[in-house]
């Protein structure tokens, strides 16, 4: 009688990995919009719930940012909140210390478009050590082009929350960024006297408005007139 030989073990699925023991499921929250949205609004509003939760939490911010503090995340009407200041996303741990990062729920982080670590970063703390992270940053520059990594972070998301600001030619809804300036440069770290939040119809036309609108408000004429007819064009 012939004999049957055990036939090969097929392989199953890969295992799934699981966080270590003792620890929650990380995650990743993403805000975006163009300048003057409320984003590190909506970024400090949420630091505010967690440590009112109970959670330890730490901010970082990009060293390039020196607009209002260098020692703070202050958004653009003043309110503000201590933070760590880095030029890169990966000294983190080490500048924060092995045993206070392991204590750490929560890690937020501020002008995001400007750290080029920042996927690899999300990934790591999220995923192998299962904290929450919090992104916060633009995800257009002025030309409507992916500023930084921010839009890279979307597809490791748990979230995605895409603010808009008021367009200051017509009151509408912003999606955009109009930098005022002939300056090419991507990276040109300014606020209003530099940028301005508006709709698609006035981002197309371009400096033309923008323009028109500063010479009017120099030489004193009532700029009503104009925002007026630019909301009808």
């Amino acid at each position: 009688m012939a004999s049957v030989r055990p036939s090969a073990a097929v392989p199953g699925p890969a295992p799934v990995p699981v966080p270590a023991p003792g620890r929650a499921d990380g995650e990743i929250h993403v805000i975006v919009g163009p300048m003057f949205a409320g984003k590190t609004t909506a970024l400090l509003r949420r630091v505010k719930s967690e440590l009112t939760g109970g959670r330890n939490v730490a901010i970082i911010k990009s060293s390039k940012d020196t607009r209002y503090a260098t020692d703070s995340v202050v958004t653009h009407d003043g309110m503000k909140f201590p933070c760590w200041v880095l030029s890169d996303l990966s000294s983190f741990r080490q500048e924060f210390g092995d045993d206070a990062y392991e204590k750490l729920d929560v890690i937020a982080i501020d002008e995001a478009q400007f750290f080029e670590d920042l996927y690899d970063f999300c990934s790591t703390i999220a995923d192998r050590d299962g904290k929450i992270v919090i992104v916060a940053g633009l995800d257009g520059d002025y030309l409507r082009r992916s500023f930084g990594s921010v839009l890279d972070v979307i597809p490791l998301a748990d979230t995605v929350t895409k603010l808009t600001a008021r367009c200051e030619l017509c009151g509408g809804k912003a999606f955009f960024t109009l930098r005022k300036t002939q300056e090419t440069r991507t990276e040109l770290i300014g606020g209003a006297d530099i940028y301005m939040p508006v709709c698609r119809q006035h981002y197309v036309n371009g400096q033309t408005d923008a323009d028109a609108a500063e010479i009017l408000m120099k030489s004193g004429i009532r700029t009503d007139f104009f925002l007026e007819a630019a909301s009808e064009v």
